[in-house]
């Protein structure tokens, strides 16, 4: 993966989370997040005991051109927050890392790591990141597309310039500056394959529009509004943590917004059975596992899981620069059964 791809992908995760984290500040503070689709029973007791907790962040490609089918997980964050060290570590995952899907079949289901959103929404997500960084995830928020035209149309549109044409499910935008509504806006942040920059012009774009909208948030005249906002918006949002936990949350964690530190996984293409993954090498995963452990107030542990099993077989991908060919073949069928993190 290219530096500036990773750059974007990353800053256009921050850009949400500004975004988010504003309006759940908002939620609190009018008592309006009740229209989040939280749960009605704990999954974990560590906000409730103020302890550091891990969080899974999903952005999904549904609420959006009347889809309502589960869709794939386009954006995909892990988030370790610490009250004690009030610090908030946040790691990317390339949305095409080769990853083992943990479902309950007895063969080990190999595929790019967005496929568990839609294999079996957040609870399996959950669980496959858990496997894949060697380390437990409590909670889970996921927040789908919808969202993102609602955030537009919510500060009066946003205003872009583009170098390209930009045509995207039925919409578009020609080179130029213009001003766009939601839908507009929805459709110039999805474009990918006709961009010569590919999901990295993507990003920029996305980029572009989260940052009008954060900087729009913060005027007076929005603000006021934000109840309104919430009753929308919360259609889009939900999560595995209670309307308590959320109090909690935000009233013993908040501090740990002052420090956040962002890392992200880097990935190398390879081809398998026709499709482009992104691989992730041993020591990239390790180091990940080790900081976001690290965060969450645990001792490192040493990486076993299929991923890092697939790459002791694929020693001449590693080993060539120039390879993009990475062999599946020697998987065994059996789960690990070390699944204490």
């Amino acid at each position: 993966m290219k530096a500036k791809k990773v750059i974007g992908y990353v800053a256009t995760m921050v850009l949400v989370l500004s975004v988010i984290g504003v309006l759940v500040f908002k939620f609190y503070e009018y008592k309006a997040f009740k229209t989040i689709k939280t749960s009605t029973s704990s999954v974990s007791n560590k906000i409730n005991q103020q302890k550091p907790f891990s969080v899974l962040l999903l952005g999904v490609d549904t609420g959006s051109d009347g889809r309502i089918d589960r869709g794939l997980s386009d954006s995909m964050m892990v988030a370790t927050l610490n009250p004690r060290t009030k610090q908030t570590l946040l790691y990317s995952v390339p949305r095409d890392s080769l990853a083992e899907i943990k479902t309950n079949h007895a063969k080990k289901d190999v595929q790019k790591v967005n496929a568990a959103y839609e294999i079996g929404k957040a609870p399996v997500a959950k669980k496959t990141v858990s496997a894949f960084l060697g380390m437990p995830l409590d909670y889970s928020v996921t927040i789908d597309m919808g969202a993102l035209k609602e955030l537009v149309d919510f500060v009066g549109g946003v205003t872009v310039k583009t170098d390209i044409v930009v045509s995207f499910d039925g919409q578009t935008i020609p080179n130029g500056t213009h001003h766009l509504n939601g839908e507009k806006a929805l459709a110039y942040t999805r474009m990918r394959y006709q961009d010569p920059r590919g999901d990295y012009g993507r990003q920029l774009r996305q980029q572009e529009v989260l940052m009008q909208i954060v900087h729009k948030l913060q005027s007076p005249q929005y603000m006021f509004r934000i109840p309104t906002l919430m009753n929308k918006l919360g259609s889009h949002i939900s999560t595995d943590l209670t309307t308590q936990q959320i109090e909690k949350l935000i009233s013993h964690y908040h501090q740990c917004t002052k420090h956040v530190v962002t890392k992200q996984l880097v990935g190398r293409e390879a081809w398998i059975n026709g499709s482009s993954y992104q691989v992730i090498d041993t020591a990239n995963l390790q180091s990940a596992s080790d900081q976001l452990r690290k965060n969450l107030g645990l001792t490192s542990k040493k990486l076993h899981n299929t991923e890092t099993k697939l790459n002791e077989l694929n020693t001449d991908f590693f080993s060539n620069l120039n390879s993009t060919t990475y062999n599946t073949a020697g998987l065994d069928t059996t789960y690990y059964t070390d699944n204490t993190y």
